[in-house]
């Protein structure tokens, strides 16, 4: 067993006992080497569980935190699931592995350059990228099964609540402070959305527009 192979074991145990159970989540992590996705510097602790910074201020994700949203999110083989900030493309990676197509919006041009070549370096081909104002969504590609936000919307999502299609659901960390609530929202037959406390995460706000950036 390689050294990748044995701290990739020992993360995807980690997330088990922790409550990330779906075995479709931890084979689909699993199978996406996390260090095509931090820099350099950072190589080390790629296999770590912990969010680690990236360019422009953001991060990528800690894998239970990533693990936590994708097996809330409940993705279907045959799904189209909207991601909601591309980052360092690694969520979007792992989305991939379990949706038919997924279509990912990203604020920050430089970013989302970067995500997509990583994407074509592990040979994943059904996922779309959009530079764009996340909290917008992509309204030409509604509705979407499901939708995961990465950032933190500082109020309910009510413009991508109304992207998805009846029955859907969406994972999102809501809230104005440094502490948001992880929110899962799955649409009812009447057309409301039922509204699940999943438990407090900490995410970079989700800011109108795009960057003023290269």
């Amino acid at each position: 067993m390689s050294l990748k192979d044995d701290r990739a074991g020992r993360l995807i145990l980690s997330l088990r006992r922790q409550g990330v159970t779906d075995a479709r989540v931890l084979q689909a992590m699993e199978s996406i080497d996390r260090a095509v996705f931090v820099h350099e510097k950072f190589l080390d602790q790629a296999w770590e569980d912990q969010a680690l910074p990236i360019d422009c201020a953001q991060t990528i994700s800690q894998p239970f935190i990533v693990g936590l949203m994708t097996q809330a999110l409940d993705v279907q083989p045959r799904h189209r699931v909207l991601e909601i900030g591309t980052g360092s493309g690694y969520q979007c990676a792992v989305l991939s592995r379990m949706a038919r197509f997924v279509y990912s919006v990203e604020r920050y041009k430089s970013l989302l350059t970067e995500a997509e070549n990583r994407l074509k370096i592990l040979g994943i081909d059904n996922v779309f990228t959009r530079h764009g104002d996340g909290g917008q969504g992509w309204p030409e590609q509604a509705p979407f099964d499901r939708i995961m936000v990465t950032a933190a919307s500082p109020h309910e999502p009510t413009e991508l609540l109304k992207q998805l299609k009846p029955g859907g659901v969406l994972v999102a960390p809501v809230g104005r402070t440094s502490v948001q609530m992880l929110n899962r929202y799955t649409g009812q037959p009447d057309g409301s959305f039922q509204r699940e406390s999943l438990c407090e995460v900490r995410f970079v706000p989700l800011v109108e527009g795009t960057a003023k950036e290269g």
